[in-house]
This record gives structure tokens, sequence and C-alpha cells, in this order.
């Protein structure tokens, strides 16, 4: 794991932005070790940690998955994408149906927060990708039946500074005791 990585996590999570143009520089393997190592400590349904990493580093498989995510091709010019996935079989042996269609799916997505999270304090930028097409990735990649594509992270050395999007008011967003049909 790189030391010296210090960023304040509250800064990490209100500064971190989704980007999609990187530079021709490679990513360092140790770096995208610290990456997924940091994926992997994300908190997971009775520790089940149902989900799994593939880093795809070959063009050619870059472009398969550009071209399943509706041709978002800003992922061939990463350096490195981390397809995250969830492991069904690892959450249904424990909790069953629940585990299955539920939890392996917040390991994953719990894993893909820490790992952005990583790459941003790591000064690196990455795009979370959710729409994609499921069957093509699956066979880009050579997945297994029981492993769930969740996610697809572009990773890369950029110059790119993105705006803030904006966000509603904390006040839409709290309800206390129970819930309050609030008029949007």
């Amino acid at each position: 794991m790189l030391g010296g990585c210090s960023v304040d996590l509250f800064e990490a999570i209100m500064r971190r932005r989704s980007v999609r143009t990187f530079t021709s520089e490679t990513v360092p393997d140790e770096v995208v070790d610290t990456i997924v190592d940091a994926a992997r400590w994300a908190p997971s349904a009775g520790n089940c940690q149902a989900r799994d990493f593939i880093v795809v580093k070959n063009p050619r498989v870059k472009k398969e998955l550009s071209e399943a995510a509706l041709n978002q091709s800003f992922i061939e010019a990463a350096s490195v994408t981390i397809v995250v996935c969830a492991n069904d079989r690892r959450s249904a042996h424990k909790y069953g149906r629940r585990g299955r269609d539920l939890y392996c799916l917040l390991d994953a997505a719990a894993a893909t927060q820490n790992l952005l999270l990583a790459v941003h304090a790591l000064s690196l930028g990455a795009c979370w990708i959710g729409a994609f097409d499921d069957n093509r990735v699956r066979e880009a990649l050579s997945l297994p039946p029981w492993l769930k594509p969740v996610a697809i992270i572009p990773i890369g050395y950029t110059d790119e500074k993105p705006l803030t999007p904006q966000r509603l008011p904390l006040k839409d967003f709290i309800h206390i005791d129970h819930y309050v049909r609030k008029l949007v």
C-alpha cells in the first residue's frame, strides 16, 4: 500500500468529481493495487465481501467495454478501467435470496465509493459508469453467471477540473421519525 496520502475525508467526499478526459500517462500497477485495496476494505453485509474487481488494461477489452457502455469512448482513453462486480454466491451462501438480489449489490456499491475516493486521494480522475449492456460486459470480461457487473470505472491522470454539480438542499432529504412527503 502506498503511504503518504493524506486527504481530509469530508473534503474528498465534497470535491470528488466524475472525470471523463484522461492523459496518455500510465497509472502504475502499485497505484492500481492501492485503489483496489481501498475498495476491498469497504463494508459488506455479514463481511461476505461479495464483490470482485476486474482490472482492464488491454485496449481491445476497453474498446468492448466502451461499446457496451453506450459508446462512452473515454473508457478507451483511460489508463486502466476497473469493473466492479457483485458476487452473488458469496452473499447468497449466508443470506439466501436477499443476499443474492440485494446485499451483493450493496457490497459492490460500497466498494465502488471507496474506490472513487481512493482515486481522488491519489490525484487521479475517474467516472462511475452504470449505463451499460450487462450481457456485453459479461461477454467482454468472460464473467461467470454469479458475477454481476455493477460499475465500470475508467481511471487515469487528467487535467480536467469539472464544475461542482448542484445538490438539493439537505432539508429535502431528512425526515424525522417517519417519512413526510415533500413537494419538489
